[in-house]
Protein backbone atom coordinates (compact mmCIF):
# COMPACT_ATOMS: atom_id res chain seq x y z
CA UNK A 1 0.00 0.00 0.00
CA UNK A 2 1.44 3.39 -0.98
CA UNK A 3 2.46 5.77 1.76
CA UNK A 4 0.08 8.60 2.39
CA UNK A 5 1.25 11.96 1.09
CA UNK A 6 1.91 14.18 4.17
CA UNK A 7 1.20 17.35 2.21
CA UNK A 8 -2.15 16.01 1.06
CA UNK A 9 -3.05 15.07 4.65
CA UNK A 10 -2.32 18.55 6.05
CA UNK A 11 -5.77 20.05 5.32
CA UNK A 12 -7.42 17.07 6.99
CA UNK A 13 -5.17 17.51 10.03
CA UNK A 14 -6.14 21.18 10.27
CA UNK A 15 -9.80 20.24 10.04
CA UNK A 16 -9.42 17.61 12.76
CA UNK A 17 -7.74 20.22 14.97
CA UNK A 18 -10.80 22.47 14.63
CA UNK A 19 -13.20 19.59 15.45
CA UNK A 20 -16.16 20.76 13.35
CA UNK A 21 -18.30 17.86 14.59
CA UNK A 22 -18.36 19.67 17.94
CA UNK A 23 -20.12 22.65 16.40
CA UNK A 24 -23.43 20.88 16.99
CA UNK A 25 -23.08 22.00 20.63
CA UNK A 26 -23.44 25.60 19.46
CA UNK A 27 -27.03 24.78 18.54
CA UNK A 28 -27.87 25.91 22.09
CA UNK A 29 -27.74 29.42 20.60
CA UNK A 30 -31.03 28.77 18.77
CA UNK A 31 -33.08 27.81 21.84
CA UNK A 32 -33.98 31.45 22.44
CA UNK A 33 -35.50 31.75 18.97
CA UNK A 34 -37.54 28.59 19.48
CA UNK A 35 -38.96 29.34 22.91
CA UNK A 36 -38.96 33.12 22.52
CA UNK A 37 -41.37 33.08 19.53
CA UNK A 38 -38.78 34.76 17.32
CA UNK A 39 -38.04 32.11 14.70
CA UNK A 40 -39.88 34.13 12.04
CA UNK A 41 -38.09 37.37 12.89
CA UNK A 42 -35.47 37.83 10.11
CA UNK A 43 -33.35 40.25 12.14
CA UNK A 44 -33.13 38.03 15.20
CA UNK A 45 -32.58 34.95 13.05
CA UNK A 46 -29.65 36.67 11.32
CA UNK A 47 -28.17 37.66 14.69
CA UNK A 48 -28.55 34.11 16.01
CA UNK A 49 -26.86 32.65 12.93
CA UNK A 50 -23.97 35.07 13.38
CA UNK A 51 -23.75 34.14 17.06
CA UNK A 52 -23.68 30.47 16.08
CA UNK A 53 -20.89 31.09 13.58
CA UNK A 54 -18.94 33.15 16.14
CA UNK A 55 -19.16 30.33 18.67
CA UNK A 56 -18.07 27.81 16.05
CA UNK A 57 -14.91 29.81 15.40
CA UNK A 58 -14.27 30.53 19.08
CA UNK A 59 -14.84 26.94 20.14
CA UNK A 60 -12.43 25.72 17.45
CA UNK A 61 -9.86 28.22 18.72
CA UNK A 62 -10.35 26.82 22.22
CA UNK A 63 -9.90 23.23 20.99
CA UNK A 64 -6.67 24.23 19.27
CA UNK A 65 -5.46 25.97 22.44
CA UNK A 66 -6.28 22.90 24.55
CA UNK A 67 -4.41 20.63 22.16
CA UNK A 68 -1.36 22.89 22.30
CA UNK A 69 -1.37 22.92 26.11
CA UNK A 70 -2.19 19.22 26.55
CA UNK A 71 -0.14 17.74 23.71
CA UNK A 72 2.29 15.91 26.01
CA UNK A 73 -0.49 14.39 28.11
CA UNK A 74 -2.42 13.51 24.95
CA UNK A 75 0.52 11.48 23.66
CA UNK A 76 0.07 9.13 26.64
CA UNK A 77 -3.69 8.75 26.08
CA UNK A 78 -4.92 5.74 24.08
CA UNK A 79 -7.29 7.79 21.90
CA UNK A 80 -6.04 11.38 22.16
CA UNK A 81 -2.60 10.32 20.92
CA UNK A 82 -4.09 10.36 17.41
CA UNK A 83 -4.92 14.06 17.57
CA UNK A 84 -3.00 16.19 15.03
CA UNK A 85 -0.66 17.87 17.52
CA UNK A 86 -0.05 14.84 19.70
CA UNK A 87 0.67 12.68 16.66
CA UNK A 88 2.94 15.26 15.06
CA UNK A 89 0.75 15.73 11.99
CA UNK A 90 0.99 19.49 12.48
CA UNK A 91 3.32 21.68 14.51
CA UNK A 92 2.69 23.99 17.43
CA UNK A 93 3.31 27.13 15.37
CA UNK A 94 0.78 26.06 12.74
CA UNK A 95 -1.81 25.22 15.40
CA UNK A 96 -1.22 28.56 17.16
CA UNK A 97 -1.67 30.48 13.91
CA UNK A 98 -4.93 28.68 13.17
CA UNK A 99 -6.10 29.27 16.74
CA UNK A 100 -5.47 33.03 16.48
CA UNK A 101 -7.17 33.21 13.09
CA UNK A 102 -10.31 31.50 14.42
CA UNK A 103 -10.33 33.62 17.58
CA UNK A 104 -10.00 36.84 15.60
CA UNK A 105 -12.77 35.82 13.21
CA UNK A 106 -15.09 34.79 16.01
CA UNK A 107 -14.59 38.01 17.98
CA UNK A 108 -15.01 40.10 14.82
CA UNK A 109 -18.37 38.45 14.21
CA UNK A 110 -19.32 38.87 17.87
CA UNK A 111 -18.57 42.59 17.95
CA UNK A 112 -20.22 43.60 14.72
CA UNK A 113 -22.81 41.04 13.77
CA UNK A 114 -23.94 38.82 16.67
CA UNK A 115 -26.09 41.04 18.85
CA UNK A 116 -25.78 43.58 21.62
CA UNK A 117 -23.84 41.57 24.21
CA UNK A 118 -20.33 40.95 22.82
CA UNK A 119 -19.08 40.45 26.37
CA UNK A 120 -20.59 36.95 26.22
CA UNK A 121 -18.21 35.99 23.44
CA UNK A 122 -15.21 37.45 25.25
CA UNK A 123 -16.24 35.63 28.43
CA UNK A 124 -16.23 32.29 26.60
CA UNK A 125 -12.51 32.16 25.69
CA UNK A 126 -11.60 33.76 29.03
CA UNK A 127 -13.50 30.99 30.83
CA UNK A 128 -11.75 28.34 28.76
CA UNK A 129 -8.32 29.85 29.29
CA UNK A 130 -8.90 29.64 33.04
CA UNK A 131 -10.09 26.07 32.60
CA UNK A 132 -7.08 25.01 30.55
CA UNK A 133 -4.54 26.71 32.83
CA UNK A 134 -5.68 25.04 36.04
CA UNK A 135 -9.39 25.09 36.81
CA UNK A 136 -9.85 21.78 34.98
CA UNK A 137 -7.98 20.16 37.88
CA UNK A 138 -10.51 21.34 40.50
CA UNK A 139 -12.99 18.55 41.19
CA UNK A 140 -16.68 19.39 40.51
CA UNK A 141 -15.79 22.96 39.52
CA UNK A 142 -14.35 21.53 36.30
CA UNK A 143 -17.79 20.27 35.25
CA UNK A 144 -19.51 23.50 36.29
CA UNK A 145 -17.13 25.42 34.03
CA UNK A 146 -18.03 23.13 31.12
CA UNK A 147 -21.71 23.82 31.86
CA UNK A 148 -21.01 27.57 32.04
CA UNK A 149 -19.78 27.48 28.45
CA UNK A 150 -23.16 26.14 27.35
CA UNK A 151 -24.98 28.74 29.43
CA UNK A 152 -23.06 31.47 27.61
CA UNK A 153 -24.34 30.03 24.32
CA UNK A 154 -27.91 30.22 25.61
CA UNK A 155 -27.38 33.81 26.76
CA UNK A 156 -25.93 34.75 23.36
CA UNK A 157 -29.13 33.46 21.73
CA UNK A 158 -31.45 35.22 24.16
CA UNK A 159 -30.05 38.25 25.96
CA UNK A 160 -27.61 38.94 23.12
CA UNK A 161 -30.29 39.20 20.43
CA UNK A 162 -32.96 40.97 22.45
CA UNK A 163 -34.92 38.01 23.86
CA UNK A 164 -35.44 37.94 27.61
CA UNK A 165 -33.88 34.67 28.85
CA UNK A 166 -36.44 32.45 30.52
CA UNK A 167 -35.49 31.27 34.01
CA UNK A 168 -36.90 27.87 33.06
CA UNK A 169 -34.67 27.71 29.99
CA UNK A 170 -31.58 28.61 32.01
CA UNK A 171 -32.43 26.06 34.71
CA UNK A 172 -33.08 23.23 32.25
CA UNK A 173 -29.94 24.12 30.30
CA UNK A 174 -27.80 24.09 33.45
CA UNK A 175 -29.12 20.73 34.61
CA UNK A 176 -28.71 19.13 31.19
CA UNK A 177 -25.15 20.33 30.72
CA UNK A 178 -24.16 19.23 34.22
CA UNK A 179 -25.56 15.80 33.38
CA UNK A 180 -23.47 15.66 30.18
CA UNK A 181 -20.38 16.92 32.01
CA UNK A 182 -20.51 14.33 34.79
CA UNK A 183 -21.32 11.62 32.23
CA UNK A 184 -18.19 12.67 30.33
CA UNK A 185 -16.07 12.21 33.45
CA UNK A 186 -17.70 8.81 34.07
CA UNK A 187 -16.88 7.75 30.50
CA UNK A 188 -13.27 8.87 30.96
CA UNK A 189 -12.95 6.75 34.09
CA UNK A 190 -14.42 3.79 32.21
CA UNK A 191 -12.07 4.19 29.26
CA UNK A 192 -8.87 4.64 31.25
CA UNK A 193 -9.49 1.68 33.60
CA UNK A 194 -7.87 2.96 36.78
CA UNK A 195 -5.21 5.10 35.08
CA UNK A 196 -7.33 8.27 34.84
CA UNK A 197 -5.09 10.34 37.08
CA UNK A 198 -2.13 9.89 34.75
CA UNK A 199 -4.12 11.33 31.84
CA UNK A 200 -6.43 13.83 33.54
CA UNK A 201 -5.41 14.83 37.05
CA UNK A 202 -8.93 15.64 38.26
CA UNK A 203 -10.00 12.03 37.70
CA UNK A 204 -8.00 11.09 40.79
CA UNK A 205 -10.75 12.74 42.85
CA UNK A 206 -13.70 11.08 41.13
CA UNK A 207 -14.99 7.57 41.67
CA UNK A 208 -17.59 5.62 39.73
CA UNK A 209 -19.96 5.68 42.69
CA UNK A 210 -19.60 9.43 43.23
CA UNK A 211 -20.13 10.24 39.56
CA UNK A 212 -23.13 7.93 39.38
CA UNK A 213 -24.77 9.87 42.21
CA UNK A 214 -24.05 13.21 40.56
CA UNK A 215 -25.37 11.92 37.23
CA UNK A 216 -28.59 10.71 38.86
CA UNK A 217 -29.12 14.08 40.55
CA UNK A 218 -28.44 16.06 37.36
CA UNK A 219 -30.57 13.77 35.19
CA UNK A 220 -33.46 13.86 37.64
CA UNK A 221 -33.30 17.65 37.90
CA UNK A 222 -33.23 17.93 34.11
CA UNK A 223 -36.36 15.82 33.62
CA UNK A 224 -38.25 17.35 36.55
CA UNK A 225 -37.41 20.96 35.68
CA UNK A 226 -38.33 20.48 32.01
CA UNK A 227 -41.56 18.67 32.91
CA UNK A 228 -42.55 21.44 35.32
CA UNK A 229 -41.73 24.01 32.65
CA UNK A 230 -44.10 22.42 30.15
CA UNK A 231 -47.08 22.61 32.55
CA UNK A 232 -46.34 25.90 34.32
CA UNK A 233 -48.89 28.70 34.06
CA UNK A 234 -46.21 30.99 32.66
CA UNK A 235 -45.46 28.55 29.83
CA UNK A 236 -49.11 27.99 28.97
CA UNK A 237 -49.71 31.74 28.89
CA UNK A 238 -46.62 32.43 26.75
CA UNK A 239 -47.13 29.71 24.17
CA UNK A 240 -50.91 29.44 24.32
CA UNK A 241 -50.81 25.69 24.80
CA UNK A 242 -50.62 23.14 27.58
CA UNK A 243 -49.56 20.42 25.12
CA UNK A 244 -45.79 20.79 25.47
CA UNK A 245 -46.09 18.05 28.08
CA UNK A 246 -46.16 15.65 25.12
CA UNK A 247 -42.52 16.45 24.38
CA UNK A 248 -41.41 15.02 27.74
CA UNK A 249 -41.27 11.37 26.54
CA UNK A 250 -38.65 12.35 23.95
CA UNK A 251 -36.53 13.96 26.69
CA UNK A 252 -36.88 10.88 28.88
CA UNK A 253 -35.98 8.51 26.06
CA UNK A 254 -32.93 10.57 25.13
CA UNK A 255 -31.69 10.67 28.73
CA UNK A 256 -32.22 6.95 29.25
CA UNK A 257 -30.55 6.13 25.94
CA UNK A 258 -27.53 8.24 26.88
CA UNK A 259 -27.25 6.41 30.19
CA UNK A 260 -27.45 3.10 28.35
CA UNK A 261 -24.63 4.14 26.02
CA UNK A 262 -22.58 5.29 29.01
CA UNK A 263 -22.96 2.10 31.04
CA UNK A 264 -23.35 -0.62 28.41
CA UNK A 265 -21.74 0.59 25.19
CA UNK A 266 -18.66 2.45 26.42
CA UNK A 267 -20.03 5.80 25.22
CA UNK A 268 -20.85 9.11 26.88
CA UNK A 269 -17.43 10.71 26.51
CA UNK A 270 -18.35 12.97 23.61
CA UNK A 271 -22.00 14.15 23.39
CA UNK A 272 -21.56 15.49 19.85
CA UNK A 273 -20.21 12.19 18.53
CA UNK A 274 -22.83 10.18 20.41
CA UNK A 275 -25.58 12.27 18.88
CA UNK A 276 -24.27 11.90 15.34
CA UNK A 277 -23.64 8.17 15.43
CA UNK A 278 -26.51 6.87 17.55
CA UNK A 279 -29.85 6.70 15.66
CA UNK A 280 -31.85 6.50 18.89
CA UNK A 281 -30.47 9.80 20.18
CA UNK A 282 -31.02 11.40 16.78
CA UNK A 283 -34.60 10.12 16.71
CA UNK A 284 -35.27 11.43 20.21
CA UNK A 285 -33.91 14.87 19.31
CA UNK A 286 -35.76 14.96 15.99
CA UNK A 287 -38.99 13.85 17.65
CA UNK A 288 -38.67 16.47 20.36
CA UNK A 289 -37.88 19.25 17.89
CA UNK A 290 -40.59 18.28 15.41
CA UNK A 291 -43.23 18.00 18.13
CA UNK A 292 -42.21 21.33 19.65
CA UNK A 293 -42.26 23.08 16.27
CA UNK A 294 -45.63 21.52 15.46
CA UNK A 295 -47.20 22.63 18.74
CA UNK A 296 -45.84 26.17 18.80
CA UNK A 297 -46.71 27.27 15.23
CA UNK A 298 -50.20 25.84 15.74
CA UNK A 299 -50.64 28.52 18.39
CA UNK A 300 -49.42 31.39 16.26
CA UNK A 301 -45.63 31.33 16.61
Amino acid sequence: MADENPAAMKPLAYLRLLRPHQWVKNGFVFLGLLFGHAWNDPEKLALAISAFAAFCLLSSAVYAMNDIIDREEDRRHPAKARRPLASGAIGVAEAAALMLLCAAGGLWLAIGHAGSAPWIFFAYPALNIGYSLGLKHVVILDVFIIAAGFMLRILAGTLGIGIAPSQWLLLCGLMLTLFLGFAKRRAELNALAGEGGSHRRVLEHYTHALLDQMIVVAASCTVVSYSLYTVSEETVALHGTADLIYTVPFVLYGMFRYLFLLHRRGGGGDPALELMRDPHLLAALAGWLATTLWLLPARGL
